[in-house]
């Protein structure tokens, strides 16, 4: 499980890499990622201090720090 979760991290990373700040439920999307793994994904990079999220109205946003 911890190495499907560095995973996503990683591919949360990539993306944000990419595509600069964005919504969580647009990366989500964009990335298919399947049950909580998004969440665990982010709070893996939040832990290790790499991206930031902000809430934005209805939605939040994240991006790399």
């Amino acid at each position: 499980m911890m190495e499907m979760i560095g995973e996503t991290a990683g591919q949360i990373w990539n993306y944000l890499n990419e595509n600069g700040e964005t919504t969580i439920a647009k990366m989500k999307k964009d990335l298919d990622l399947k049950a909580n793994f998004a969440e665990l994904g982010l709070g893996w990079l939040a832990r290790e201090g790499k991206v930031e999220m902000t809430k934005k109205g209805t939605s939040t946003n994240v991006k790399l720090v």
